[in-house]
């Protein structure tokens, strides 16, 4: 464990355990990226994807971020997922069930001989069956793409999964309920293009999201 990734408090809820992050970093859709520029701390949303031990993260070749990545960028990557709200019977000790990982690292381009194998992995940790659905990217559409590679090698992981952490002793007022409303995604009704005809079924790729 590095001096970055070294919890300073609440030493419980860390965990070095990883299927944990594999499976968190699964389960999310967004990371949010940190990274320094023209001296300034700059935080952005990305798509993303994982590969093994290594996290891709997708976005333009204009983008500030991917421009500043050419020789390598020094980042740091955030990934939580609320898992549940927890209500106890003061605000002191109410909280959040959750899981969240922040990676370290180098972030460096994908080569190009690479590079759509990197896209499909992201393609399919966000809509899973996809790719094999539609055309492969275009020549354009790949020179237009950056992907950047970070490994899963210098990573804090942090997770709650309790209840209420009342002392029994405690002057609360037992009338008011405590406890946890468990928080999840789920999709919606698929809406589609108006360029898609009325009698195209749904894909799978879609369906498997329902």
């Amino acid at each position: 464990m590095s001096e970055r990734t070294q919890l300073t408090r609440m030493h419980d809820r860390g965990t070095d355990d990883p299927e944990i992050l594999y499976r968190l970093l699964d389960e999310a859709r967004v990371a949010h990226v940190a990274f320094i520029r023209r001296d300034y701390p700059v935080v952005l949303p990305m798509a993303f994807g994982r590969d093994g031990n290594r996290l891709f993260l997708h976005g333009s070749t204009g983008a500030g971020a991917f421009l500043a990545s050419r020789t390598g960028l020094e980042v740091s990557v955030a990934v939580t997922l609320v898992d549940g709200l927890v209500f106890a019977r003061s605000t002191f000790d109410s909280t959040m069930n959750y899981r969240s990982a922040v990676v370290f690292g180098l972030a460096t381009p994908v080569p190009e001989a690479h590079k759509e194998k990197a896209l499909r992995a992201v393609t399919e940790h966000l809509m899973p069956g996809r790719w094999d659905e539609v055309r492969t990217p275009t020549a354009k559409e790949l020179a237009a793409t950056t992907v950047l590679e970070v490994p899963l090698s210098e990573v804090s992981v942090k997770m709650r999964a309790a209840g209420p952490g009342e002392d029994p002793g405690d002057s609360e007022d037992r009338s008011v309920w405590a406890g946890v409303v468990p928080l999840r995604t789920v999709a919606g009704v698929p809406e589609p293009s108006p360029l898609t005809d009325s009698s195209v079924p749904v894909s799978d790729s879609v369906r498997s999201l329902l």
